[in-house]
Formats: structure tokens, C-alpha cells, sequence
């Protein structure tokens, strides 16, 4: 027999005594597994804490009987807080009326300059919240208008998040944590403003506490606060056309972050060039900018980006904030642009800075569910998407990567069919996502990411495949795409440009017998058909062990 590559390792053999064993143990549980619900194929979803809470009635309960709302779930308390040690501080919990006079929900509005960092390292968070502010329809579907500090105020409010597949809503109360009167963690530049510190908490309560947000990517809350799909580009393999595809995303109302590796030696360290690095950045605006030279007139592209510290700490290279790269701008194109010099820790920087100085790009593409009816009339595109859930069942489907080849198979596995190509191609456009569930939230018992990724294999002749693919295939074909790579993330996901055609698609972990819960998505420019295979009794998936 010969040996195949398995893609990630040195070739393996498959063991002819395996079988033999599953044969054995087939005839061993046949009887007891004839009414057994197969695990794999559809999730759990996510699960409650206990009750679900209204925000509309215990508001209402709150107001009859004459109190303020202190959550049960989410108390005042250090374990809030922290799940590894206590507070190095005495920490006061306060509500916004013992922090300000006249607290408002919001003051003049909102914008990307109500989010201030405070200690907690989550500019991660705060980018995507930046993003969020520029887009009032998204923003209005995580911060609710039923609420405010002074119609109806009874200490309570409420946020909504999008949680693998589904949109939660997280009701907190109103009391922040302090420190010498002032708020420890996330901030507005108008100290009477609290929607920001609010949703922080709301975020925090969602995933357990608020050292559970310390770290992250810009894309993982950029997905939970729209439904989206991200695209990560490391800038040394990044296209050739990846300005185009900043500028097409900018036009598609995505929300895009960007970051420089750290200095492992130095927290958030600062660059000669004003830039940190480490650090989670927002780019709110994307614009080839008319420029008007002594010998020459033309268009430079250009790239607005914000620091989430909103503060001094920005870029001071070409077209920093005051620098005489701007005197070559039309005064009329300035102000088209709402070209400001202010300390906030917005600036704008050249597309080829960008790419020399910035090591990872983010974009999340909005879910269909998200473009509202005036961006479609505007002639704006939205992607068609395909949903699923699915586990990784030690002994069952948790069959790990291709390494694995005598259990590889027995992972869930999808079939998508692929019809219309691209408008200006004759390939498909599909974005492949595969998002591990609750992991955050499991941080506090010791639960980190799982190391995941997907392979896509192209099925010839569908029909005469079996359904879910055996052994043999997987034995003698080899994918045709698959994720850039293995990695403990929440989420890895690829762009990928298919034949038209019939593909399997196999979400995995690395290791096999892992157990965990996933969510996988697909987005296509035009639209897909997606099944999971369903099983039939496939008892050879017994063999993992």
C-alpha cells in the first residue's frame, strides 16, 4: 500500500486492525445505539446562566416598587472583576450620578471620540467600538434607544451582541467600578457620558468578567457587535491589490482594525514614529485624496486611523496632524474631508506608510442582516451566507487534522455547491469561516482556544461519494484549499476563489479527541448551497481513541 502525504507531517499508514476492532465493538453497542441522537452536526447554541433576564419587566418591577436595579448575575463585587486575584486597590462601585453631575446616556450624539482607554487592556475592544460609532444603524442594534438617565431610569440598561449565530441581550446595572471617584476602565471624553463605560460592562458580563476582555483581536469584537465575517492580511504576503480591496471594504460599510507586532520586551512600547506597538488600531476612513503640486496634479491614497487612548499619541510622519504634506490639499477638498489638527489620536498616513509600518490588517464583512434598505438602494452588495453549527465529540467527531488520517474522516463534514461565478470572474468568491464557541468566557477555568483550522476537498462526482465521506476517499485526494493555517483563535477564516463545483468542507482541531463547540460560515458573492452530511448509523466513528 502507498503511503500519502497528509499535509501537515510525515506520511502515515492506515491500520488495517482498526477495522477488525470496529467490527467488534459495532456489534458490541449496535443494540443500544439505535435511538442515540448523533453529536456533531448541530451545536447547543449558546447556553443561559439561569433565567433569562428582561430587561422591560425588571425595569418595570424596578419602577413599581420604587429601587434601583443591582443585578444578580453581574454583582458589585471583585469576582467581577478579576478571575485570577484580587484587586492591588480598594475598588468602589458607583453609580453615574455619584461620579457626575447630570449624567447622560449620551452627550452631543456619539462618535469614535467618546472612547477613551482606561486600565483594562482591551484596546482590542475599543478599536471595533471606534468602527461601530460610524455607523449609526450598526450602532443603534447594540446600544437599544429604549433607554436613558432620565425617562424611566431605574438603574438598569441593556446591550445586545451577536454570540455565534444568534443575538443575545445583556442586561447590567448601572454601577461601574472606580477608583479615587473616577472610572477605572473604559471612559468618555465628556465626563457626564456613559454610554461607552456601560456596553464595556455589558461586554464584560457576557464573557464572565472584566479581566476575560484583557487581550484579543479587533475582529473578534467587530463579529460579536455585527454578525460579520473577518479577513486577517499579514502585510508581508498581503496582495497587490489590497488597496482596492480597503477601499471596496470602506464602500461596503466594513469595520477594519490594523495593529504593529509587539516588542516582547516592552509593554504597548512606543516607535520613532509616534505609532504603538501591540496595539489595537480603527481605520475610519479610506480615500485617494486629490493632491495639487508646483509640477504635477494627481491623487495620493491615503487612510484615517484612530488610537483608542485618544490622546497625543499619534503618527508623526508624512500627513501626520499639521505636517506640510497637507498645503499640497485643495482647501475644498480638506474640508470634504473634515480635516481636522486636534489632540485626539486621530491622523491620517499614506497607503504606503500604512504597509511599511503596520504588520496586520482586519476587516470584517458585514452580515446581509446588517445593511439596511437605504444601503441596498444606494447600489451597496451584501453577501449571501450559509450557517452552521456543529461539536467536536471526544470518541465521535472530534477526529483531528489530517496528521490523523485513520480518524481525519470521522470529523464533521460539510458539502457546499457553487453555481454562479463571480460577475467579472469565472471563479467563485466564497470566504470560509470556522469560530470555536464560549472560549472566553472558559478563560477562568483554565480553557484557552483550541488550535482549529479547515481543509476543502473538490468532489468530482458527488453522487457517487458516499455521504459523509469514508476513509478511502480521504485516503487518495488531497484538499484543494484549506486554512492558512492551524491556530488557537476564536476564529480562522480564508478568501478563497473556486470553479464552480461541488466541495466538502472538514473543520477540525488540530489534536484529535478535543472537544468543543463551532460555528462555520460561508460567504459567496452570489449564492450557495450548503448541507451537512448527515450520518447514518456511521459507528466506525468509535474508532477514536
Amino acid at each position: 500500500m502507498a503511503e500519502h502525504d497528509n499535509g501537515y507531517g510525515r506520511p502515515t499508514l492506515p491500520s488495517l486492525d482498526v477495522f477488525v476492532k470496529t467490527i467488534v465493538e459495532v456489534k458490541r453497542v449496535l443494540p443500544s445505539l439505535q435511538n442515540i441522537k448523533v453529536l456533531g452536526e448541530t451545536g447547543s447554541g449558546t447556553k443561559s446562566k439561569g433565567q433569562t433576564q428582561d430587561f422591560h419587566q425588571l425595569r418595570q418591577q424596578c419602577l413599581d416598587e420604587g429601587y434601583l436595579f443591582e443585578d444578580p448575575e453581574f454583582p458589585a463585587v471583585d469576582s467581577s472583576l478579576f478571575f485570577s486575584r484580587r484587586p492591588d486597590r480598594y475598588i468602589e462601585w458607583k453609580r453615574p450620578m455619584e461620579i457626575a453631575d447630570d449624567p447622560q446616556l449620551f452627550v452631543e450624539g456619539f462618535s469614535r471620540f467618546d472612547i477613551q482607554q482606561g486600565e483594562l487592556g482591551d484596546c482590542w475592544l475599543l478599536a471595533a467600538l471606534a468602527n461601530l460609532t460610524l455607523h449609526s444603524n450598526l450602532f443603534f442594534q447594540i446600544v437599544p434607544e429604549d433607554q436613558s438617565f432620565e425617562e424611566n431610569y431605574a438603574g438598569i440598561f441593556h446591550f445586545r451582541f451577536w454570540q455565534y449565530g444568534k443575538w443575545v441581550d445583556v442586561v447590567v446595572d448601572d454601577r461601574l467600578p472606580t477608583y479615587h471617584g473616577k472610572l477605572l476602565y473604559l471612559s468618555s471624553a465628556a465626563e457626564n457620558e456613559f454610554w461607552s463605560a456601560l456596553l464595556e460592562k455589558a461586554y464584560a458580563k457576557l464573557h464572565g468578567s472584566y479581566e476575560s476582555l484583557k487581550g484579543g483581536t479587533t475582529c473578534e469584537a467587530m463579529e460579536d457587535f455585527t454578525g460579520g465575517v473577518t479577513e486577517n492580511y499579514d502585510m508581508e504576503e498581503a496582495p497587490p491589490n489590497l488597496y482596492s480591496i480597503l477601499l471596496k471594504a470602506y464602500e461596503r460599510n466594513s469595520l477594519m482594525g490594523c495593529s504593529i507586532e509587539p516588542d516582547p520586551n516592552v509593554l504597548e512600547a512606543e516607535t520613532p514614529q509616534g505609532l504603538i506597538r501591540g496595539h489595537a488600531y480603527s481605520i475610519t476612513r479610506v480615500k485617494k485624496v486629490n493632491i495639487q503640486t508646483p509640477n504635477n496634479i494627481g491623487q495620493i491614497p491615503l487612510i484615517r486611523m484612530r488610537n483608542p487612548w485618544g490622546n497625543e499619541a499619534e503618527w508623526n510622519g508624512p500627513w501626520s496632524d499639521g505636517s506640510p504634506e497637507w498645503r499640497f490639499i485643495p482647501d475644498d477638498e480638506k474640508e470634504e474631508l473634515g480635516l481636522t489638527f486636534d489632540v485626539d489620536g486621530e491622523f491620517w498616513m499614506s497607503f504606503q506608510d500604512f504597509k511599511k509600518y503596520f504588520t496586520r490588517l482586519e476587516i470584517c464583512n458585514l452580515n446581509p442582516d446588517s445593511l439596511t434598505e437605504d444601503d441596498l438602494n444606494a447600489g451597496k452588495k451584501k453577501w449571501e451566507t450559509s450557517v452552521f453549527e456543529g461539536e467536536w465529540v471526544r470518541g465521535v467527531t472530534a477526529g483531528g487534522c489530517r496528521n490523523f488520517l485513520e480518524t481525519f474522516w470521522c470529523n464533521p463534514q460539510y458539502r457546499i455547491t457553487l453555481e454562479h461565478p463571480d460577475e467579472d470572474d469565472d471563479k467563485c468568491t466564497v470566504i470560509i469561516a470556522l469560530m470555536q464557541k464560549n472560549r472566553r468566557a472558559q478563560r477562568s477555568l483554565g480553557n484557552d482556544c483550541l488550535t482549529i483550522g479547515f481543509a476543502v476537498y473538490h468532489l468530482e462526482n458527488p453522487d457517487r461519494l458516499p455521504k459523509p465521506l469514508d476513509i478511502n476517499f480521504f485516503k487518495y485526494n488531497a484538499s484543494i484549499a484549506r486554512s492558512p493555517s492551524f491556530i488557537n483563535l476564536r476564529e480562522v477564516s480564508c478568501r478563497f476563489k473556486l470553479p464552480p463545483g461541488v466541495y466538502c468542507i472538514v473543520p477540525s482541531t488540530f489534536d484529535k479527541n478535543e472537544e468543543g463547540e463551532f460555528l462555520l460560515r460561508i460567504f459567496s458573492e452570489n449564492k450557495n448551497n450548503m448541507e451537512k452530511t448527515t450520518m447514518k448509523l456511521e459507528l466506525v466513528r468509535l474508532t477514536i481513541g
